[in-house]
């Protein structure tokens, strides 16, 4: 099973408001360090999303928007209006999708090469940058006000289907990001802070 793309979305709730935390930044690693603290702070947040994935087995580009949620301490959401409405929710180690009338529930625990992507993604929601780093070489440049973040994975299981993640941000909120699949997929999502 590929580490679906839908994963890397949820965890953009939880930076989906800037601006109203403050944080200084000093020596190598403190911006990261700060960006970190920021988003540990966060306790809830919503962004509207436009997500273009790019797939090899489609002559066309597939777009995507709607809805993402997040609720501290791991409860994260995507919620898709177009073009079709669906959601997936991620509660307490439990995968809920939605489709239509289908619904189909998952244990992550039953789906072990997923682990170090939702792993990540609870250490970034809780600041936590030892367990981010035991899954990703982390690259970060710019400063706080203007961030970019790549995510390259450490575990041969997760590089054989995930080249990278580059994310893009200001403050605590994530702009877009960018999901580069070892089979050459990728997707593109914006990200839209609800005020």
């Amino acid at each position: 099973m590929k580490p679906p793309l839908w994963a890397l979305g949820l965890l953009l709730a939880a930076a989906t408001t800037g601006g109203a935390a403050q944080a200084t930044e000093g020596g190598p690693g403190a911006g990261l360090d700060s960006l970190l603290t920021l988003m540990a702070q966060r306790r809830h947040g919503e962004a509207d999303f436009s997500e273009t994935k790019y797939l090899s087995m489609l002559k066309q580009p597939l777009e995507s928007s709607g809805l993402l949620i997040y609720d501290a301490p791991d409860h994260l959401e995507q919620r898709t209006s177009t073009p079709r409405p669906q959601s997936v929710v991620l509660d307490h180690g439990i995968v809920t999708l939605q489709i239509g009338q289908r619904r189909r529930v998952l244990r992550l625990a039953d789906y072990p090469q997923l682990a170090p992507l939702i792993d990540s993604i609870r250490a970034i929601l809780a600041g936590d940058r030892a367990a981010l780093e035991r899954a990703f070489e982390l690259d970060f440049s710019g400063t706080l006000a203007h961030w970019q973040l790549r995510l390259q994975p450490r575990d041969a299981q997760l590089a054989a289907t995930l080249k990278r993640i580059d994310m893009q941000g200001e403050g605590d909120a994530v702009r877009e990001v960018q999901v580069q699949q070892s089979d050459g997929d990728r997707s593109v999502m914006r990200i839209t802070p609800r005020e």
